[in-house]
Parts: C-alpha cells; sequence; structure tokens
C-alpha cells in the first residue's frame, strides 16, 4: 500500500459515515419530526458503511499484487446488488425521526380514519380493509424514531401510496422539541472526521520521515588474474637483464 493510499484510506471510511451521523443530527435538531421513505433510509445507511466495507472487508477479497480496477468495480456492484436485495424483500415502511410514540399515535389515527371508516385498531396494528393493507407502529423509545410497516400479506400499492402522502401532511404540520440526540449525533460524526485527520495526517508524517532504501555499494573491479606463462617469462627475461 503507497503512502498515498494510506493517507487517504482513514478519510474514505470514516467521511460517509460522519455525513450520515450530521444528516441524523439535522433531523433530531428540527423542529418539525422528518418522515423518510423505508427505501431511502436504507440506501442512506448502507452508503454510511460502504466506506468502512471498502477499506475493511471488501480488502480481503482484492489482494494488493493482483487487484484491479475490474476488480473494485466487482465489488462495489455486488455489495450495491446485496443492498438492493435486502430493500426489496424488506416490507415497505415509513421512518419518522424526532418523535416519540406518544405524538405520533394521534397523528396516524386521525389519518388512518381519514382513509377508511372501517379501520380497525389492534394495540398498534390497524386494518384498512377498504384501502387494501395493514399496518403496524414500531417504537425506538428513547431515540425518538417511530416506523410505520406495512404487515399486510396482500398490499395494495395505491392505499399505501395514499396514507404516505397524507401521514406526510399530517406530521409535516406538528411540531416538537429539539431531540437532545442530535447533539450526540453531531458530537460522533465531528469525532470521526477529526479520527479521520489524524490518521491521515501520521500516516503522511511516517511516510515523510522514512528513511529512504539503502543503496547498495557498486562492487570493487578487480585485476585479472596473470597468465602463467606470461608472467615465467617476465621473469625470466628480469633475470637475464
Amino acid at each position: 500500500m503507497t503512502a498515498s493510499s494510506d493517507a487517504i484510506g482513514p478519510w474514505l471510511a470514516l467521511l460517509p459515515l460522519a455525513c450520515y451521523l450530521w444528516l441524523l443530527a439535522w433531523a433530531h435538531l428540527r423542529r418539525r419530526p422528518l418522515v423518510v421513505a423505508g427505501v431511502l433510509d436504507a440506501a442512506l445507511l448502507a452508503a454510511a458503511v460502504s466506506g468502512l466495507a471498502a477499506t475493511g472487508p471488501l480488502t480481503l477479497l482484492v489482494p494488493e499484487a493482483v487487484g484491479s480496477p475490474w476488480s473494485w468495480t466487482v465489488l462495489v456492484l455486488l455489495f450495491a446488488l446485496g443492498v438492493a436485495v435486502c430493500v426489496l424483500v424488506s416490507r415497505p415502511r415509513l421512518v419518522i425521526y424526532n418523535i416519540s410514540v406518544e405524538q405520533f399515535r394521534p397523528l396516524v389515527a386521525e389519518v388512518v380514519a381519514a382513509l377508511d371508516a372501517d379501520a380497525r385498531w389492534a394495540g398498534e396494528s390497524a386494518a384498512l380493509p377498504g384501502r387494501g393493507f395493514q399496518l403496524h407502529v414500531e417504537g425506538n423509545g428513547p431515540l425518538r424514531v417511530v416506523s410505520v410497516v406495512n404487515v399486510g400479506e396482500r398490499t395494495n400499492p395505491e392505499g399505501w401510496g395514499e396514507f404516505a402522502r397524507r401521514l406526510r401532511r399530517a406530521v409535516r404540520g406538528a411540531r416538537v422539541r429539539r431531540s437532545p440526540w442530535g447533539a450526540v449525533f453531531a458530537a460522533a460524526g465531528t469525532a470521526a472526521i477529526v479520527v479521520a485527520t489524524w490518521l491521515s495526517a501520521g500516516a503522511w508524517w511516517q511516510s515523510a520521515t522514512a528513511p529512504g532504501p539503502a543503496v547498495a555499494p557498486a562492487p570493487r573491479r578487480s585485476s585479472p588474474a596473470p597468465i602463467p606463462g606470461e608472467t615465467d617469462a617476465g621473469a625470466r627475461r628480469l633475470i637475464g637483464a
């Protein structure tokens, strides 16, 4: 691995994660809840961990000695394909940030009653026979994140789409307090950037101060060995002189 890749590696691993944490901080510091489709939420999470995967497990599959741009292209496509398969097999859902279940329950009950007068509630689940789908409300407790999951085996896409549009309008009109988790996510994102900067600076300094490769001394040129016949003849001439 070269010095430049050592310096870029921490940024590649931690920058997407830091951006995702800052996005969560922005969602929790708003005075209004934020509704996100489940597909978009999963895609953002996959993008956040893509840098860690590229500098971690994926590097084990592409040794540096035999790696090529085509190998990395195939691995990125496989990663994207895996994320797409997970999204396709998951149930349709809506994720609402910065709202508690207690604050969200009256909003969703009003939307359900306006959509289908024959809707029936059972705990945190509701069946809308006139619209052809069922939903379940899942709360995440202190994180102030609520999910509405489509749990019906046979779902009417038009009914679910109309429910999603009306729920967005209802949530958009609600006002909530800022969540303390916003500061936590912002601090975590900033810490990730600080760690990436520190690791990159350490790698650059180590490569800059590392001694260069040792140069082997040039081999000494030895004089050719004397020929025995010529040596004896030269010695006889000296004696005769």
